[in-house]
């Protein structure tokens, strides 16, 4: 039986899709801080970010209106923009180069940003899903890259997604004497041992 109403009528509307001016400005916040996070650490002032991109402080706040919301968003990002890189890096080299290359990408994107430990572990529930979200993005990029390498026999096959990614946070995590490029270099240590005791393949990572 019909209640006299549309579909359009009923429950809550759906959500504005984002005009494109709107959208472009976020991805130019995005940019920018992602590079002045990495530089200078996640309290960076807000206007440092917006004159790198180019909009005004109202800008920044209209979509990030907690400092919180701007970090998690720049996390996601970047997490999505590794999850993206596997498939193309996979078409693009063999499986053990493709995996090399994806664990460093992993890895500078862990080790160059500053402050976000901090950041993450502060109590902010606005940071609460990231580990989930993490897991769920990069757990299946990774996994697929393995798999292959591992049939390939260029990787040994004990090896888990998730022991990869545990190992690459506990080798990037800052250290008061080192540049971020030790953990870059940690972390190539890591695949080199990863490879069969008899295995001849060469895993170099991208620089």
């Amino acid at each position: 039986m019909s209640d006299g109403t549309t579909g359009t009528a009923t429950g809550a509307r759906a959500p504005r899709r984002m005009r494109t001016d709107a959208r472009r400005n976020v991805e130019s916040l995005l940019e920018a801080a992602k590079t002045v996070f990495a530089t200078s650490g996640v309290d960076v002032p807000a206007k440092e970010i917006t004159d790198l991109a180019g909009v005004g402080v109202g800008t920044l706040y209209r979509h990030f209106p907690q400092r919180s919301d701007l970090i998690k968003a720049v996390i996601e990002r970047e997490i999505d923009a590794c999850a993206d890189a596997a498939p193309a890096l996979a078409a693009e080299h063999k499986p053990g180069i493709a995996l090399a290359r994806w664990l460093d990408r992993l890895a500078a994107f862990v080790a160059t940003k500053r402050g976000f430990a901090a950041a993450l572990h502060s109590g902010d529930p606005a940071f609460d899903g990231l580990s989930g979200y993490l897991m769920e993005k990069l757990g299946p990029a990774l996994g697929s890259l393995l798999d292959t390498a591992t049939a390939a026999g260029e990787i040994r096959a004990e090896v888990s997604p998730q022991d990869l990614l545990y190992a690459v946070a506990k080798l990037c995590a800052p250290l008061p004497d080192e540049e971020p490029d030790y953990g870059r270099r940690m972390v190539a240590l890591l695949v080199d041992g990863l490879r069969p005791a008899d295995s001849s393949a060469d895993l170099p990572f991208a620089r």
